[in-house]
């Protein structure tokens, strides 16, 4: 099944141009690995929007005033709701990966040391 993006409304990605606008690595990373998932049929992709747009629902009636409001967060959360749900990933478990790959140096991004998301039955993280 192909991921179906919302060019406008509530779960529709920032874009520019008519592109897609990613500000960190690990948020293109994380867009493809949610969309590869959903085409590869382990969730339905309109199952993962109604979570992102409740989640984005949930910050807005939440968030402090003036809080900055960050996309590809609710993302995150949103598609750790859909692998938690399926019993794939624990909870925090992916937002955990996401931000200890997000704090390596920079040009430490190709992975070759670290398996940034073994999505396993087992749990356990691969081993070279």
């Amino acid at each position: 099944m192909k991921a179906v993006l919302d060019a406008t409304g509530p779960a529709a990605p920032p874009m520019a141009n008519g592109e897609l606008v990613f500000e960190m690595p690990w948020q293109g990373r994380i867009f493809g690995m949610a969309t590869s998932l959903a085409e590869q049929g382990v969730y339905a992709w309109d199952d993962f929007r109604q979570r992102l747009i409740d989640r984005i629902a949930a910050w807005e009636a939440n968030a402090p005033e003036g809080a900055p409001y960050h996309y590809y967060d609710r993302f995150l959360e949103a598609l750790e709701d859909v692998l938690v749900e399926r019993d794939l990933v624990r909870s925090g478990e992916l937002r955990d990966r996401v931000h200890a790959y997000a704090a390596r140096p920079h040009g430490h991004d190709h992975g070759h040391d670290l398996f940034m998301f073994p999505l396993v039955a087992s749990r356990e993280p691969r081993r070279r």
